[in-house]
């Protein structure tokens, strides 16, 4: 369904505005340089602080740019189910591929609640449904078992998971529970080499946003089971994917951008504050250690 290097995409600001000329180039950029299929409005992209206008717009932008070149899988999670009902539809209108829903934040469901919440956007839409468990930034976590009953209860609909919970032993549970057709992408990328082996198949990447080729590179490797390269390329890779939360993301990445192309700003919206000194130094010396400039 989804598979290799996937950016979770930075949503580029101009003086408080969504610079959308910068964001067409900054996707062309992206799959010009072997990104496999993008993610707009997810939480690299800022989508907690764009209003409902702008996380329509930014993902009718991406989906219009994208012109199915790859596929677009639309952040349109929220922790009120009737909000994400919204962004569902209007991602479908918008010409979207796929889904990224979240767990709901703060309101702290029960498995149950998340069952009825994933069940009834499931019920009420066209479009595969990738979830995305995030607990350390939504403190909700979808367990195993929830993730295999949603994919029992719709199996042509809820077909993918962004695991960012940091535990591997998940992607032997998911895969024996789920079956192998399963798609699990990793959304942690210093844990991706390792999850390729377990049973991932790509990653919904931050790195990506800065070294889209390295990361394309390294996904062909690791899938195509040529763990030699994908190792060389992960240890070249490795400082970068510390670097991107040497601050609160995605402050790091966006200096990374704008240390690259003029055009995409480093701006970012409180309560994010630009990176520090210390964090941007540790971007220099990983883009330097990458080879990236």
């Amino acid at each position: 369904m989804f598979s290799g290097s996937i950016p979770a995409l930075a949503t580029p600001f101009r003086d408080g505005d969504f610079d959308e000329s910068a964001y067409r180039r900054f996707i062309s950029w992206q799959i010009d340089n072997g990104t496999s299929a993008l993610v707009p409005c997810g939480t690299t992209g800022e989508s907690a602080t764009l209003d409902n206008d702008e996380h329509h717009k930014v993902i009718a932008v991406c989906a219009e740019e994208a012109a199915g070149r790859v596929p677009v899988i639309a952040g349109a999670g929220s922790n009120d189910t009737q909000t994400a009902l919204w962004h569902i539809k209007e991602a479908q209108a918008a010409g979207a591929d796929a889904l990224l829903l979240v767990a709901p934040y703060y309101n702290r469901p029960s498995q149950d609640g998340l069952l009825a919440h994933f069940s009834y956007l499931a019920e009420r839409t066209d479009l595969p449904i990738v979830l995305y468990n995030v607990p350390g930034r939504t403190v909700t976590d979808i367990k195993p078992e929830t993730v295999i009953e949603l994919h029992r209860r719709f199996p042509d609909k809820i077909v993918a998971l962004k695991d960012a919970s940091g535990d591997l032993e998940r992607v032997v549970q998911h895969r024996m529970g789920a079956g192998p057709d399963f798609c699990q992408l990793s959304g942690d990328d210093p844990l991706a080499l390792a999850g390729y082996v377990l049973g991932q198949v790509g990653c919904i990447s931050v790195t990506a946003n800065v070294a889209p080729k390295l990361c394309a590179d390294f996904h062909a490797a690791a899938a195509a089971g040529d763990y030699e390269t994908a190792r060389r390329l992960n240890e070249r890779l490795y400082p970068l994917h510390k670097a991107m939360f040497a601050d609160a993301s995605p402050a790091p990445a966006k200096y990374a951008l704008n240390k690259l192309f003029d055009w995409f700003s480093d701006e970012v919206r409180l309560p994010i504050v630009p990176c520090s000194d210390a964090a941007r130094s540790q971007v220099d010396a990983a883009m330097g250690f990458a080879g990236i400039s």
